[in-house]
């Protein structure tokens, strides 16, 4: 019998979308209800920078620059709606100014404050990692704690030079993987 850890992970390419004022945006797809970042699927031959430009004018009217989205790393989380499923999502902070609406198959998207999301239902990789990156700056790097948590590598008292990502052997908490850099596409 097959575990839940031997099946593949979908890949996708997600975006922490931030406004000047600090709150990111969140959608929920039609029949679903809980919230996430937007974005999607990465294609055969895609790659996940092309992906997201893809995904977010798909879903939300945006057309974004393609050296404006800041690579954060590949994060694994469980599927939100696929049950035994994980996702390992490229992830990168985009900043806008643009007005997003709800396309395609996108129910609802909110503007949220990260430090203030308790009251929303959320897929796993926004609850675990996406709220907690999206309130630090995006020149911060990541790593795993040594309880499983996701948090910065540096504060801006230490090195400017930032830390590489680490992978934590000891959480089955999402994790970050260390090195890894996306092609440019």
């Amino acid at each position: 019998m097959m575990t839940d850890t031997a099946l593949a992970p979908i890949h996708i390419a997600a975006a922490v979308l931030m406004r000047a004022d600090g709150q990111t945006l969140l959608v929920r797809k039609r029949g679903t209800d809980a919230f996430m970042q937007p974005g999607g699927k990465i294609g055969p031959g895609e790659t996940a920078l092309a992906a997201l430009l893809r995904e977010l004018h798909e879903e939300l009217g945006l057309t974004v620059p393609v050296d404006q989205p800041r690579y954060l790393g590949r994060f694994t989380a469980p599927a939100a709606h696929e049950p035994g499923f994980m996702v390992a999502a490229d992830l990168f902070r985009v900043e806008t100014s643009e007005t997003p609406e709800a396309a395609a198959e996108i129910a609802e998207i909110i503007w949220v404050d990260p430090a203030r999301i308790a009251d929303l239902t959320l897929a796993p990789l926004t609850r675990d990692l996406c709220a907690t990156m999206a309130s630090c700056t995006a020149d911060e790097a990541w790593a795993t704690s040594d309880h499983g948590t996701i948090v910065p590598a540096r504060t801006p008292r230490q090195s400017a030079a930032p830390s590489p990502p680490l992978a934590s052997s000891r959480s089955p908490a999402p994790s970050v993987s260390a090195g890894y850099r996306p092609p440019r596409g």
